[in-house]
């Protein structure tokens, strides 16, 4: 695969769905967009990667930051299990804060770990999806952006998931069912990895 974009280049524009198309993120690594979305995404994150360094992934909400989540799919990839947080009152992936941690692949795999129990969910390396999304405001803190850097991890729905505080519940759910619980494109974007 080529690759679009070093540090110090221009960023050219992406030809979406055009899967050996990819951008390069500092301290991340290649990504290969699948959709217009995530291309753009990918390039806001690389140009704020390149702007801040290693601050890009503290939790300055001045700046924005990156973020890391995983979506747990069932070994048979029919279900995904998502979290009810509590904070925002939707149902999400498992994922959050790098705490200035660049190996986003281990937060990810922490950020699972932590919020669904499932300790021992396989990791499959290659970033699956990015998406920079707005958090609102709270308290102190302003509204600021999540860059999020997203993998895929394979788990057994059989195995207990106790979840954590920051969620209301934890549930696996097949395709059909994301749609009754959301209507983000940012979660939706999981049956890509999905069998129906």
């Amino acid at each position: 695969p080529r690759a679009l974009y070093t540090r110090g280049s221009r960023r050219p524009r992406p030809q979406i769905g055009d899967r050996m198309t990819q951008i390069f993120l500092p301290f991340i690594g290649a990504f290969a967009p699948h959709d217009a979305r995530a291309a753009e995404a990918a390039q806001r994150t690389a140009a704020l990667i390149e702007r801040h360094g290693v601050a890009a992934f503290g939790r300055d909400p001045r700046i924005g930051h990156v973020t890391a989540s995983g979506f747990v799919l069932s070994v048979d990839r029919r279900e995904t299990l998502l979290m009810h947080h509590r904070k925002l009152d939707r149902w999400l992936q498992p994922g959050g804060h790098c705490d200035g941690e660049t190996d986003v692949r281990a937060a990810a795999a922490r950020e699972v770990a932590e919020e669904t129990g499932l300790a021992e969910a396989r990791l499959l390396p290659e970033i699956f999806d990015i998406d920079v999304h707005e958090i609102p405001a709270r308290g102190n803190e302003p509204a600021h952006l999540h860059h999020d850097v997203r993998f895929l991890f394979i788990a057994d729905p059989r195995t207990a998931a106790p979840g954590n505080p920051e969620s209301h519940a934890l549930a696996w759910m097949d395709a059909a069912a994301l749609p009754r619980v959301t209507d983000q494109a940012s979660v939706l974007v999981v049956r890509r990895a999905m069998r129906a």
